[in-house]
């Protein structure tokens, strides 16, 4: 099916499919670069008129890009999408995940719905935008490393939280399917390391397992994940009402005649309550050590339980009561209610001052999975919805 032929189909939706096959063919895996896409994206809202700017990281092979179409004396609103995605394993895809394919309604590839998709509306709408005259800026934000924990947004964050005049609202774009999200989880993501000793495995009664002793600890884990579940704290506007906590990576052991004397795996909490998270860490921290070290240390005084936080992203609070938004929730679309998946959000708001919501097309349940694709009429959702912003921004 051509998208033109799609019953009311926006005049801009080609061009944002043609926009989408040309982001989605920079493999831009977190585990590399994005400078190409970042130089593409620069000369796209450079040749519009648009004041750009890079912010590179610190190893010079990442960057970030701002760019503000419209007065900068006034408070605006940040349109913001991450440019990295997730490995995909070309065997598990039936196409090249970097070349974008469309098959009847959907449009394949990573990155389709998280989040290139936004970015190829924005590209689409943006010549619309800079020929108008807008009374109130846009500023068009594109992060790197979001997968991974964040780590971009910040420098986005701190950059127009310096500017004379601030934006007043960010509409993150992940995939949403077009309804408003008005609050997303933090989460904190945590590497533990058993330490024990080890010798040839036919002496087992004398060592301390690593690898038993992080069973033991994951239990613990697994415990606190129950209690969540059963005892709350609990926001029903939530997806998954209550914080959730689970192992997600392990490795140990070297031989099966050795008894393990390392072990190491990752877990994560997500929760609902900004303040407490930090809290309920450490007194995970406290229990567990309190319940194992002194066991472990009877027998070998070397031993240890080693804890490093990997990465932490805040939570994205309710911006409904802000003065932007409530000037914008005539246009905006259906409530969407709150989501369990990370999101730039809650950095925007905490680094940068700026209210958040997450507004985007495509749905999340696609993300991070073989074959991703996002729904042509996501895109044509995505398009009106930027075409009543932009009128609204002209008032």
């Amino acid at each position: 099916m051509q998208a033109s032929a799609m019953p009311n189909a926006h005049p801009q939706l080609e061009a944002s499919i043609s926009h989408l096959a040309d982001l989605i063919a920079y493999d831009t895996t977190s585990a590399y670069s994005n400078l190409e896409l970042i130089d593409y994206m620069e000369v796209f809202f450079a040749n519009l008129g648009a004041d750009v700017a890079v912010l590179p990281d610190k190893s010079g092979e990442k960057a970030n890009l701002v760019a503000r179409l419209g007065p900068a004396d006034l408070p605006g609103i940040v349109l913001s999408g991450h440019t990295d995605v997730v490995p995909a394993n070309p065997k598990s895809w039936q196409s090249d995940p970097f070349k974008m394919e469309q098959r009847g309604s959907r449009l394949f590839g990573r990155g389709t719905c998280d989040m290139k998709g936004f970015a190829a509306c924005i590209m689409a709408a943006a010549p619309a935008f800079a020929n108008a005259e807008l009374k109130r800026p846009f500023y068009f934000c594109f992060s790197h490393d979001e997968e991974v924990g964040c780590l971009g947004a910040p420098a986005i964050a701190r950059y127009l939280a310096g500017l004379k005049v601030p934006p007043a609202l960010a509409i993150i774009g992940e995939p949403s399917e077009m309804k408003l999200i008005n609050g997303q989880k933090g989460k904190i993501a945590m590497r533990v390391t058993v330490r024990g000793e080890g010798g040839h495995s036919s002496f087992s009664p004398q060592h301390v397992n690593a690898v038993e002793y992080a069973s033991r600890i994951i239990t613990m884990i697994a415990e606190r994940a129950r209690r969540y579940e059963h005892d709350g704290p609990f926001d029903h506007d939530f997806t998954v009402p209550h914080a959730t906590t689970l192992t997600t990576i392990i490795e140990g052991g070297v031989a099966t005649n050795v008894t393990p004397d390392t072990c190491s795996f990752i877990f994560e909490l997500r929760s609902i309550d900004q303040e407490a998270a930090a809290t309920d860490i450490q007194t995970l921290i406290n229990d567990i050590e309190a319940a194992l070290l002194p066991e472990m240390q009877r027998q070998s005084p070397d031993s240890a339980i080693e804890w490093q936080e990997l990465f932490a992203y805040p939570a994205m609070g309710d911006a409904t009561d802000s003065n932007m938004f409530k000037q914008l929730e005539p246009i905006l679309p259906e409530r969407g209610g709150k989501v369990s998946y990370g999101s730039e959000g809650g950095v925007f708001e905490i680094d940068g001052g700026i209210p958040s919501v997450i507004l985007g097309p495509g749905s999340i349940r696609q993300a991070h999975k073989p074959n991703e694709f996002i729904e042509i009429d996501q895109l044509n959702q995505c398009l009106e919805f930027l075409d009543e912003l932009n009128s609204w921004m002209k008032r």
